[in-house]
């Protein structure tokens, strides 16, 4: 099979000079926020604190603006493991702990991951998980406007992150993205990969239940699909009394009860206290999703650079067509592909567990001691 090939990228993030660091000071942590809610069955979770016995400590950011720069960067997160955190200074300042980076999908944020996340740093003390929102979404919606580039598509996402990576002076081990976010990973990797041969040292690029190629959705009957919600939510009259409005206006709709109450986390005060607005961009999200559709990233599965590992986790219930021939050649050009048991599209919210197994055994090493299960204990690797 022959597929076009993407158009080069002039410069490489990992081999350009590094921008002058600023200090960026984090805003205060939303205390005891969280929401949870059923899709297709499954519960998806998603959580901006985590139990007293379990707390990491992170460092948030709002959007930041570099002086002298005006484009600003996106809103992250970094959450730290124990062993990071109670790093000298000095140690992380002379050598960073080793970084994977977790990249949320369509219409998602960073709390998306957040959860995940803190399993990760659980078992690997000695890591730190950057979380981003990525444009138009979350925290980084409002600073939209200011990006250079306004494609609005996969490959602009992706250059967000990179810049932010480079202004955080971070080269990542480990990056990985679900949905959208697994192209937007594929896609920083084809960037900075692009025009050299071999990179300063490995990264590992975990796909999670996306395909390199074009978008199939799987026939259900619902009405779940992103393209659909996004037609919805922007049809929604403005503005909205409260969140139950909402779920109610997309569940008339033919929507899922889940799929709904997902939608209204996307929901903001406005500022008069009158109801409520969006807190996204639907605009650029909606091009965003029509470039994740068609964005071809075969290339880099064909001649990724040296340094450069692919991953694919399909889950068993996947809301995606995976044929026969996209994991055979997925396979032929060398990269994996690892099956999620039980589990649907949300693959960190529904088998946490053996997500964590999958990508832990083939990254991270082994676990520290609590994070260890028994041979005897459900496994959900194929």
């Amino acid at each position: 099979m022959k597929h076009s090939s993407l158009k080069p990228i002039e410069r490489s993030y990992w081999t350009s000079p590094v921008r002058k660091q600023h200090r960026i000071v984090a805003s205060p942590s939303k205390q005891n926020e969280s929401s949870e809610h059923q899709v297709g069955g499954t519960t998806v979770a998603y959580s901006l604190q985590l139990e007293a016995q379990y707390a990491t400590p992170t460092q948030r950011t709002r959007p930041v603006v570099l002086p002298g720069d005006p484009e600003p960067l996106l809103a992250y997160e970094m959450i730290k493991g124990n062993l990071v955190r109670f790093s000298s200074p000095e140690s992380t300042a002379s050598r960073p702990p080793p970084t994977a980076v977790l990249v949320h999908g369509v219409l998602g944020s960073k709390r998306n991951m957040h959860s995940f996340a803190n399993k990760l740093v659980r078992g690997y003390p000695h890591w730190q998980v950057l979380l981003v929102d990525l444009r138009c979404h979350g925290d980084s919606a409002e600073i939209t406007p200011a990006l250079r580039n306004q494609s609005h598509s996969v490959e602009s996402a992706a250059d967000d992150v990179l810049k932010l990576l480079q202004a955080l002076k971070l080269f990542p081990e480990v990056l990985i993205g679900h949905s959208f976010g697994g192209k937007v990973v594929m896609s920083m990797a084809h960037q900075f990969g692009s025009g050299i041969k071999r990179l300063p040292r490995p990264v590992q690029v975990w796909v999670l239940d996306a395909l390199p190629g074009d978008v199939r959705s799987v026939a259900t009957g619902s009405m779940d699909g992103p393209e659909h919600l996004i037609k919805a939510l922007k049809s929604t009259p403005l503005p909205i009394k409260n969140r139950c409005e909402l779920v109610n206006f997309l569940e008339e709709r033919r929507f899922s009860h889940g799929i709904a109450a997902w939608a209204a986390t996307n929901l903001t005060p406005l500022d008069n206290g009158m109801g409520l607005t969006w807190r996204v961009d639907l605009e650029g999200i909606d091009r965003m999703y029509r470039s994740y559709a068609t964005t071809n990233l075969w290339p880099l599965l064909e001649h990724p650079a040296d340094g450069i590992e692919v991953s694919f986790v399909r889950a068993e219930r996947s809301s995606f067509r995976w044929s026969g021939e996209d994991q055979d050649l997925i396979q032929a050009y060398g990269h994996r592909v690892h099956l999620l048991r039980n589990s649907g599209h949300w693959v960190h919210a529904d088998n946490p567990d053996g997500l964590f197994d999958i990508i832990s055994s083939n990254s991270f090493g082994t676990p520290d001691i609590h994070m260890q299960r028994s041979p005897g204990s459900p496994s959900s690797l194929n």
